[in-house]
């Protein structure tokens, strides 16, 4: 936060928590390098929120890339996938817009999914247009249409760091704190994080960078939050969608290969199920035991 002023501040620099995310993806350098950015930018905005539960940013594509996912945690835990149309190939240096907008249906997605759901606390979506050229541009897009607050992004990341800044300008509550809130201070602040390269972003602390930055501003930090690998993936989850395809449709998929593996996408777990397995699914689902946990 920044004193004497309506602009509120988030920044953050995945280390561990991105190269855990980043070696169970096998992706050309452009794509990773894509999905850092979109990982950063969940985090920056999931920190914005009173919310408990999940966030999940959405990328669907026309182009090499079909779909980007981040799927953020309140209580810490990040995950990130990309899948990559079959056959498709990425150039190096492919634009954002080469890489999942190049028919201009792309679309852009923010979820909202409640840890705990009743009745007055369900899943939240909201879709809208792809429009942009970086996955800063996108989002800052999303934001002015559904907050109306001035929003400002700047991301980077590589095979190491995925970082990024995010700068909001808050509404002005009226009375005194209107009076005593500093008006040029969303312009200044704009401007100055606008000085901000790429090498520093993934080279600073963000001691040093805010410092850099900000060096003549009154900064009010809050204790950081620990952000860490985390899947929900689990092999009862795996036989619940097995059970949802149908005996019959199990049986074929059995014929075809046996034992039928379902990998996550996220962490790159196989879950394996041969025809004994499968039967017992079944059989379960009539008896209501729960199915044998093994990978």
């Amino acid at each position: 936060m920044l004193d004497g002023t309506a602009v509120r501040g988030e920044i953050t620099s995945l280390d561990h928590c991105w190269r855990e995310i980043a070696s169970r993806q096998d992706l050309p350098k452009v794509a990773l390098d894509t999905l850092g950015e979109l990982a950063a930018a969940a985090v920056l905005l999931g920190a914005t929120l009173k919310f408990d539960g999940s966030l999940i940013l959405q990328i669907h594509g026309d182009g090499p890339i079909a779909l980007m996912v981040v799927d953020y945690q309140s209580d810490g835990r990040l995950r990130a996938t990309v899948k990559v149309r079959e056959g498709a190939s990425i150039a190096d240096g492919a634009t954002l817009n080469h890489l999942v907008n190049q028919g201009g249906s792309g679309r852009f997605a923010v979820t909202l999914d409640p840890r705990i759901r009743h009745e007055s606390r369900q899943p939240w979506q909201g879709i809208v247009p792809f429009e942009g050229d970086t996955v800063a541009e996108v989002l800052e897009h999303y934001m002015q249409r559904s907050e109306q607050l001035p929003t400002r992004l700047w991301l980077a990341a590589d095979s190491g760091r995925a970082c990024g800044l995010l700068l909001q300008q808050l509404p002005l509550e009226g009375g005194r704190d209107a009076a005593a809130t500093d008006p040029d201070a969303w312009n200044r602040m704009e401007v100055l994080a606008g000085t901000l390269s790429r090498s520093e972003l993934l080279s600073l602390d963000s001691e040093a960078l805010l410092s850099r930055l900000f060096w003549d501003e009154t900064l009010r930090a809050f204790e950081p939050r620990k952000l860490h690998f985390g899947c929900g993936c689990s092999r009862a989850k795996v036989a619940g969608m097995l059970k949802m395809l149908g005996t019959a449709e199990v049986a074929d998929i059995l014929s075809e290969r046996d034992p039928v593996e379902v990998r996550c996408d996220f962490c790159n777990q196989a879950y394996r199920f041969d025809a004994v397995d499968c039967a017992a699914l079944f059989r379960d689902t009539v008896s209501g035991t729960d199915p044998d946990r093994r990978h």
